[in-house]
């Protein structure tokens, strides 16, 4: 699948299945987050890979959902190394996310839920209290067939030199 595919394709999914996902997908998936840019080249992020059901299940505290997916990745972040930290992890979350989609499995970005627990779910994965976990990306096959969600066409998102203006020049 190329890349404009994967974006076409990504969705969030929260409606996972277990299914087997080889080591070495999970580990081509972090890998796409390593190479997100950051600002200055910080590279505030660290990628926990979890695939333990005992550990998921502790981690439902998180969101319910994410106890029915095969595999986690928890992302990691030194809000001390850079100013741009959440942007930086944001750029990585999406790369892992594309790859996700691009390698046939499903994902969510989680991360609202996970910051009113993120002290619970710091102690199950022994993240040092200098850091901050700020993503999970639970991934599986989704349980149900889903549409995609209805988007707004470019030209309604899109102007030309100056807001308000639709001509092309």
């Amino acid at each position: 699948m190329d890349l404009f595919e994967a974006i076409a394709k990504r969705k969030s999914c929260r409606s996972l299945i277990k299914t087997e996902i080889p080591m070495g997908d999970l580990e081509k998936i972090v890998d796409a987050g390593r190479l997100a840019p950051s600002g200055m080249n910080r590279q505030p992020f660290e990628f926990i890979i979890i695939t333990d059901p005992e550990t998921i299940s502790k981690l439902s505290i998180v969101q319910g959902f994410i106890r029915d997916a095969s595999a986690i990745i928890a992302i990691v972040a030194d809000e001390k190394q850079s100013k741009y930290w959440l942007e930086d992890v944001s750029a990585s979350a999406e790369n892992m996310l594309l790859a996700i989609t691009a390698l046939g499995y499903e994902s969510c970005w989680v991360e609202g839920t996970l910051l009113r627990k993120e002290e619970e779910a710091k102690a199950i994965l022994n993240v040092p209290a200098d850091k901050r976990l700020v993503i999970f990306l639970p991934i599986g096959k989704s349980l149900v067939a889903g549409s995609q969600a209805i988007k707004k066409s470019a030209g309604e998102m899109t102007y030309y030199e100056k807001y308000g203006q639709r001509q092309r020049p």
